[in-house]
This record gives C-alpha cells, structure tokens and sequence, in this order.
C-alpha cells in the first residue's frame, strides 16, 4: 500500500507483536512440559490448570499493556531482558527464527491501483479490467487490505483481474478522528454502502460482494440492507456463530473488555497490540511454531519470502474504533448476537435467511482464527449457498502458496456461473499480473 512514517523496514520488524506476549507463552509450554503432561497436544490446551495459566499470562500481558505506554506514545512496553534469557535457554529456535524474520531482506514492492472513490481515511481501489465482472472485496477492520493483494505470485486480486474480473478493494485505511467515532453502523450502513454505491457507478453494473474475515460478517449485513447494490455475495472464512465449537473461549475474549475500558475511553480505539493479545487467546502456541518452523526454511526460497511477506503483514495491523472494540467484543464474543438473531445494524437485525443472491461461502478447514464450526453455519442459512471447504488454513487460503489451488481458482470458475455480459463499461487498462 502507499508508505506511511511508521511502515517498518527490513531491519526495523516489529513482530511478532507483542513480542512479550509470545516469549511468556513460549517460556509456559516449556515449563508445562510433554512428560509431565500425558494430555498435552499442540493445539489449546487440554487440562485445567494449563488453560487457567495461558489464560492468565495473556490476561497479564494485556493490563500491562494497558498501564504502560510506550516511549513512542502507543500502548506498549520494554519486556525485561530476563524474559529474553530464560526464553533462549528454552527455546533457542524460537529466538533464532524470530531473529531471522527480523533481519530478512524481503520488502513489498507491489504498487497501489487507483483509488476511484475516497472518504475519511478509505479507499476504493480498482484493480480492472474495466469491462470485466466487477467483484468488491471488504476486508476486516482490524488488518491492513493487502492481505489480498500480498505480493507478486501471491496477489488474489491481480490473479483474478488477469482472468476477467475487474476486483475492487475497498481499503478502510487507518481510522482518523472521524473513524475513532464510528461504530458498526456507521461503518456498514454509512461508508460500505457509499463504496458499493460507487462501484455499481464505476463499473455499470452491481458488483459481487466479496467480504473476508469479519469483513465477510459485516458483508451479510449490508447484502441484506442494500440487495440493489448488488449480483451475488463471497463470504471468505467470515465468523457468525461466535460461541462455536468452544463458548467458554470466546467468553474468555469478551472478559477482557473491562481491562480495556480506559484505553478505549482515552484513545478512542483499541491498539494493535492489545488486538494482537486478544488473538493470541485463539491460538496461544501457534505463532511461537511457525517461527520455530521458519529456522528450517533456506532465506531465499519462495517460502521463506512468503513467510516474512505474510509476517509484515500480519504485524502491520490497525487499530479498531472503540465503539466497534465494545461491540465486537461484548456483543460478538460475549452474547453471540450474530448467530442469535439479536445483532443490529441502524437499528434491525441482521437476518442472513433474508439474503437471496447467489452466495459462495469459503470455510477453509485448518482455520484456527474462525473456526469452520463458526463460519460454516451461513452456508445453511443462505438459501441455495455454495459450500467450498478447502484444505487450507484461515490465511493460507488467501494469500499462500497453495492460495492459487485453494480458493482463487473455485472462486473464479464459481464467479463465472453468474452469467455476467461486459456492458461497454469503459476505463483504464488491465494491470499486470
């Protein structure tokens, strides 16, 4: 995307954020060791006392985010060196890939399409062809829009405009003054609608809405709201029942919203690091393994470069306003308002059996940020809705190196069967792919 003052350089990574956070749980499952633990796996843990313990190490991690700022201003802290020590005798692997991640060369290179609409801090992006079937991807809220659009080989949209689609990609953009005040309502029922009001104008034609991730559940909503605006709807690994498989989880999530009442109170918005400690509750061990799997990579294979391309990307995360923090949070995580029928955009529920476009719904079945049992129920909802369970992870299905395999090319050939005429729609040329 365009550089912005605080993008890191290839010396100067941030992640994994909040390093902290990782190194505690890192030093947690060498402490809660296999041999004393005959039910240990590499998933969440199974007894008691080992869940009490993950769940308080982040629940620490978070207040002290909370009461410690950092020197640059954001919410963060300097983690004592004996964290680093112990973390090094303990798991030397993790220490080393995390150092290989930081000093690898790679940087993003990709330059930005035109933006055909702009508003507050958000961008619509038009990645062409312009007579091609114009397809409008909404991302999540809380990480950067590249995700799909990643890197050359690993960029979905520009595969798919190079086989006659004309993707769209409504980039939020960090959240201003403005968007520090907004809650989900005024995201979906405000500026989403505009952007897909301006894409039916671009494109001539009501384009296919395609939402990933919670940018997928705010997608239902506004499908619903504004069926006018458009052909057909994606839904890529997009959460709705939010107390699936493990209620007690997401009950653990929305617990933490009275820690971080202050922050949101000051600041108006939850920090990429307190978001980023709340994602660890969904997967506690999972980022300290795959930089322990990144020491085995060769520095310059593709793999490596994709690695480091998703890590940048996964680090390089947004801040949420707080009213959207609280709902999400309280409503989402703690009351599971979507899939009980009581969630509300400008005041009436959302009612995913009320959707009567075509619908592909992706629930990819090594998710472990969604879960499949969380996003597979839109499929049984939406009447006539296509269901594509690839074997891929909630990442991987997008942008990895299987992303090609996965999902792009069932996506395109599904797109296809809309049955969309180019209607003379003239603009710019097709990129390159």
């Amino acid at each position: 995307m365009t550089a912005r003052a605080d993008a890191p350089g290839p010396l100067m990574r941030r992640g994994p954020r909040p390093l902290l956070l990782h190194l505690t749980l890192a030093m947690l499952r060498s402490t809660v060791s296999r041999a004393t633990s005959p039910l240990w796996n590499s998933d969440w843990p199974n007894s008691p006392s080992e869940s009490s313990a993950t769940a308080a190490a982040i629940l620490r991690s978070i207040q002290d985010a909370v009461q410690q700022p950092a020197r640059d201003g954001s919410h963060g802290h300097e983690f004592p060196a004996t964290v680093v020590t112990e973390t090094l005798r303990q798991d030397a692997a993790l220490i080393e890939g995390i150092a290989a991640y930081r000093r690898h060369g790679y940087q993003r290179t990709l330059i930005d399409p035109p933006a055909i609409w702009a508003e507050g801090g958000s961008r619509l992006l038009d990645y062409g062809p312009p007579e091609g079937q114009p397809v409008l991807f909404v991302p999540s809220l809380v990480n950067r829009a590249y995700v799909l659009d990643l890197a050359e080989g690993s960029s979905m949209l520009r595969w798919l405009a190079g086989q006659g689609m004309r993707p769209l990609l409504l980039d939020w953009g960090w959240p201003g003054e403005t968007e520090r005040r907004f809650s989900l309502t005024d995201y979906v029922a405000g500026r989403m609608e505009r952007a897909m009001t301006e894409a039916v104008r671009v494109a001539g034609a009501p384009p296919v809405l395609a939402g990933y991730c919670m940018g997928g559940t705010l997608a239902v909503a506004a499908a619903q709201r504004r069926p006018d605006l458009i052909s057909g709807l994606v839904l890529l690994a997009a959460p709705w029942d939010f107390h699936a498989p493990d209620p007690e989880r997401a009950i653990q999530a929305a617990q933490t919203l009275p820690l971080l009442e202050p922050t949101l109170a000051f600041s108006r918005a939850l920090p990429v690091d307190l978001l980023q400690s709340l994602f660890a509750l969904l997967d506690p061990w999972g980022v300290a393994e795959k930089y322990r799997r990144f020491t085995r990579l060769p520095p310059d294979s593709a793999r490596a470069r994709l690695f480091v391309a998703l890590e940048d990307w996964l680090n390089d995360g947004i801040p949420l306003a707080a009213e959207v923090a609280r709902a999400c949070l309280g409503e989402w995580y703690g009351e599971n308002a979507p899939a009980r029928g009581t969630w509300r955009i400008a005041g009436l529920p959302v009612d995913p059996t009320a959707i009567v476009h075509p619908t592909f719904v992706a629930v990819p079945s090594g998710d472990r940020i969604v879960p499949p049992e969380s996003a597979r129920p839109l499929a049984g909802l939406i009447q006539g809705a296509v269901l594509h369970q690839p074997a891929a992870g909630h990442i991987g299905m997008a942008a990895g190196g299987r992303a090609e395999r996965s999902l792009w090319r069932p996506l395109r050939d599904w797109l296809r069967t809309l049955g969309f005429k180019a209607s003379g729609v003239r603009g710019k040329r097709n990129m390159s792919i």
